[in-house]
This record gives structure tokens, C-alpha cells and sequence, in this order.
């Protein structure tokens, strides 16, 4: 009973407790067992978040990032974000580094972008992979590294990250950062084609087509088999 659970959550909240705070807010977000009050969520999870509490310090940044019951503000969601990136939480993390990377709340700073994005890519955060990925492709922040660049693509491709296969099968298909390899290129299109829907799809059909005239029929009929198996 989700109103039974707020009626508890207020009253824990109402006496400090962080967690409580959070859970009200959260509720008050999604509007279970309460009205849906974005104003109402912030102010919860605001006091949760002053406590210290990094899901909390997330959650109040992504409302002042988005401007959901405060008005939008992106040096105080970097604010929280930090908070919260620095006890580890992964998605605040993520979050810091892309606003490094655009400028956004915070002086662009590359370096910093890739900074932040090398820590959630190692908690294994697949769109923290696939941006480390594209800095070391571009040399932004870090040193440029073909084969850097690869090995973190490969990281959020396995994840399902759909940007992050079709840089991978262009990789493969150009050769920087791997062994040049139509057929391994051809795979990778397919999984991201297979997990793509109208335009998008029918544009990485259309690469992907480009890249048969490179295989022999034996070479297509694997490809296409490892494609069609790939979870």
C-alpha cells in the first residue's frame, strides 16, 4: 500500500531520517501513494541530499538539470552531482563529465569530462564508456588512441550501447584501433540494426550493407548467424 508507505516515510522524514527523505521525495516525484509534486520531491530530497546522501545529491541535480520543481539551473545541478559523484555514485558521475564535456553549469574542461567519465566507465556505466571511447577517438582530454578508443567502445557495445556498436563496426571497418574486419564490422551493424527501430534502423542497415561486397557468401551466413544469436 503505497499510501500506507508514504504516511511512514513522512514520519521518519519529519524526524531526519536521509533515507526517509529521499523515499518521500521520491514518491512526491512519481506520484505514488501521494499527489504528484515535483516541488514537493525537491524540498525532500533536498534535506536528504544536505544530510549527505548521494542518491539524494543525484536526484535533486537532475531536477535542477531538467528544471523539475526548481527553476533550471546547471551550475547548481553540477553542484550536486559533484556531491554525489564524490561518494561514487556512478549516474552523477556519467552526469558531471557530460557537463564538463558540453560546458554546461561548469567551464568546459575536457580533461575533467574524461576524468569523470573514466570513473563510471569503470563501474561500468555503458554511455561513460562509449564518451571516454569517443575522447580518446578525437584526442579530446586525453591523448588520441585508436586502440583506447576500441577497447571502450567494445565495453558499452557488449552492454547493448547502440552508438557504441556502430563506432565499433566502423572501427572494424576502417581498421583504426583494430585488425581491418568486414566481417566483424558487418556483426556489429547487424546487433545495433537489431536493436534500432525506423530511420536510425534503416540507416545502419544501410551502412551495414555497404560493408557485403566485402565477404564471401560463407563469411555473410556466420556473420548473419552470430548477429542473430547475440544477447
Amino acid at each position: 500500500n503505497l499510501a500506507e508507505a508514504a504516511k511512514w516515510y513522512r514520519k521518519a522524514a519529519e524526524q531526519g531520517d536521509a533515507k526517509a527523505q529521499c523515499n518521500l521525495g521520491f514518491m512526491y516525484y512519481k506520484g505514488g501513494g501521494v499527489p504528484q509534486n515535483l516541488a514537493e520531491a525537491a524540498k525532500w530530497y533536498r534535506k536528504a541530499a544536505e544530510q549527505g546522501l548521494a542518491y539524494a545529491q543525484y536526484n535533486l541535480g537532475l531536477m535542477y538539470y531538467e528544471g523539475e520543481g526548481v527553476p533550471q539551473d546547471f551550475a547548481e545541478a553540477a553542484k550536486w552531482f559533484r556531491k554525489a559523484a564524490e561518494q561514487g555514485h556512478v549516474y552523477a558521475q556519467g552526469m558531471l563529465g557530460l557537463m564538463y564535456h558540453d560546458g554546461e553549469g561548469v567551464p568546459q574542461d575536457f580533461a575533467e569530462a574524461a576524468k569523470w567519465f573514466r570513473k563510471a566507465a569503470e563501474q561500468g556505466l555503458a554511455d561513460a564508456q562509449s564518451m571516454l571511447g569517443l575522447m580518446y577517438h578525437d584526442g579530446e582530454g586525453v591523448p588520441q588512441n585508436f586502440a583506447e578508443a576500441a577497447k571502450w567502445f567494445r565495453k558499452a557495445a557488449e552492454q547493448g550501447h547502440v552508438n557504441a556498436q556502430i563506432l565499433l563496426g566502423l572501427r572494424y571497418l576502417d581498421g583504426k584501433g583494430v585488425p581491418q574486419n568486414s566481417m566483424q564490422s558487418y556483426i556489429w551493424f547487424s546487433i545495433a540494426a537489431n536493436l534500432s527501430w525506423n530511420l536510425r534502423k534503416q540507416q545502419i542497415v544501410k551502412i551495414r550493407d555497404a560493408v557485403v561486397k566485402g565477404l564471401s557468401p560463407k563469411q555473410l551466413e556466420e556473420a548473419q548467424k552470430i548477429a542473430s544469436e547475440w544477447k
